[in-house]
């Protein structure tokens, strides 16, 4: 499996120390043999060697002198390829999209993955913009290309939530799913809870670096409506848009609606939720007053956890990191697991 990482940022260099450190221990277990043959980042540089880059060298560039400008030429060494052209022009058979993108458009992720699966080449990415804005379309495209589209990292990072609803759950029709789906703001109240203010609990998240210095997507309720517009397409099956979900920000919460809440044995948490009514879909990201006996109630801190609530196997919960070099990194390689099973069965149905 040759790769081709587009960004190489933090999301894109945790994915490449996994491969750096793990990858026998990965061949072991799966039988999938990942090659590192290109990188293409607008800021640090990019590289093309057909026969795989050295991963550890340009983990020890990027980290310490931030430029891939010193890695050791070669005779099959190419520079300076942007996104689009290492795409179409390498021999990668995966592309991995971790490139910064709009959220509010899903570029240039969008264009990337159907230049990709025009070339037959597979796709695996952590960003939200795609799968929220144009999930039906690329799934559809990916499809008629007999390629795959991974993209358990768009939701919860690490933390198998896709993966977990979409295969460990077949069968179920979920008629719920609640979630704690950012990290920020279930750290803030949980410092809120606490006694401090809301701009003292968002101060101390941004310098544990949870929050942005730029908190709007964060306490205002973007990146958690992304990811309830990605469960509903995804898991649910329903074709919602960014406009159909209710958003209420973390400040319309006042401190003494906490401490009422507190005393009386219950808690607010910042939820995404999605329910099936007789009216139709309804979506929703905002403050809601929970039960000490409801399975989300107990998570604290930047951890995030989500419910789904199933008709065959009842409610099942799910906890874990929702962010973190490490944990996204993972993510990716989840879905490269996967799309190896899936290149397998392939080759098999291909050669009978």
């Amino acid at each position: 499996m040759k790769l081709a990482i587009l960004g190489f940022g933090v999301v894109g260099q945790g994915l490449a120390e996994i491969l750096a450190n793990q990858c026998e221990k990965t061949r072991q277990q799966t039988g999938m043999a990942p090659k590192v043959v290109a990188i293409s980042d607008f800021k640090i540089g990019s590289l093309y060697d057909p026969n795989g880059l050295d991963l550890d060298k340009v983990l020890h560039l990027a980290a310490t002198v931030g430029s891939l400008e010193d890695y050791p030429n070669s005779a099959t060494l190419v520079r300076g390829l942007d996104a689009m052209t290492t795409i179409v022009q390498t021999n990668a058979d995966v592309i991995v999209e971790a490139t910064f993108t709009d959220i509010k458009t899903g570029e240039p992720a969008i264009t990337h993955c159907k230049t990709a699966f025009a070339a037959k080449k597979h796709v695996v990415m952590t960003n939200k913009g795609p799968i929220a804005m144009a999930y039906k379309q690329l799934s559809e495209l990916a499809a008629e290309n007999g390629v795959y589209l991974g993209f358990e990292g768009t939701v919860m990072s690490g933390t198998p939530a896709l993966r977990l609803a979409r295969t460990a759950l077949i069968g179920n029709t979920f008629t719920e799913v609640n979630g704690i789906l950012n990290g920020t703001t279930n750290y803030m109240l949980t410092q809120m809870e606490d006694g401090m203010s809301y701009h003292d609990a968002l101060k101390q998240a941004q310098e544990k670096g949870y929050a942005e210095a730029d908190p709007t997507s964060d306490v205002e309720g973007y990146d958690a409506l992304y990811k309830i517009v990605i469960l509903a397409n995804t898991v649910m099956g329903e074709a919602l848009t960014p406009d159909d979900v209710e958003r209420v920000g973390l400040k319309t919460l006042l401190a003494a609606e906490i401490q009422t809440a507190k005393q009386q044995g219950k808690r607010w948490k910042m939820l995404g939720t999605i329910r099936r009514t007789a009216d139709g879909m309804k979506a929703a990201v905002k403050p809601i007053l929970l039960d000490s006996s409801h399975p989300l109630s107990s998570i604290d801190g930047a951890t995030n956890a989500i419910t789904y609530s199933c008709d065959l196997a009842g409610d099942i919960t799910l906890t874990g990191a929702g962010a973190g070099k490490k944990e996204t990194g993972y993510a990716l390689l989840s879905d490269l697991v996967d799309c190896h099973f899936f290149m397998e069965e392939n080759r098999k149905v291909t050669n009978q």
